[in-house]
Parts: structure tokens; C-alpha cells; sequence
């Protein structure tokens, strides 16, 4: 998992905007500055769709494997 400031610096050492980011997996900019900012939790629906693509949530799949470890 990785922080809304550490998703941020990645961002920007690749040179992608958060608008492009947005756009390439089918969401608005705004969805995503919104859970990037932490005005949208991503507990569930869409916000919780862009924080797990973003790496600010583990996917179910992740979650148990290291959960089981």
C-alpha cells in the first residue's frame, strides 16, 4: 500500500498528471483528486475502485494472502 503523497511522487517522477492517469483507466479527474485528497474515503463504489488501481488499498486477493503469511 502506498500513501496519497507517495502516489503523488510517482506521479510526477513518470511525468503522468493525475488528469492522464484518470483518464487512461476510465474515470474522472476529479474522481480521482478526490480520493487522492482524501475527500472521498474509498470504502466502497468508485472511490474504493481508484484507491484500489492507485495502490491505496490492497485488493481482496492481496489482503488475505498476507493476512495468511
Amino acid at each position: 500500500m502506498k500513501t496519497p503523497d507517495q502516489i503523488k511522487a510517482d506521479f510526477l517522477a513518470k511525468g503522468i498528471t493525475i488528469s492522464q492517469w484518470a483518464r487512461d483507466n476510465g474515470y474522472t479527474p476529479r474522481q480521482v483528486s478526490l480520493v487522492l485528497n482524501g475527500q472521498i474515503k474509498g470504502r466502497y463504489g468508485k472511490g474504493h475502485e481508484i484507491a484500489k488501481k492507485l495502490g491505496l488499498k490492497l485488493s481482496a486477493h492481496s489482503a488475505s494472502s498476507s493476512v495468511a503469511a
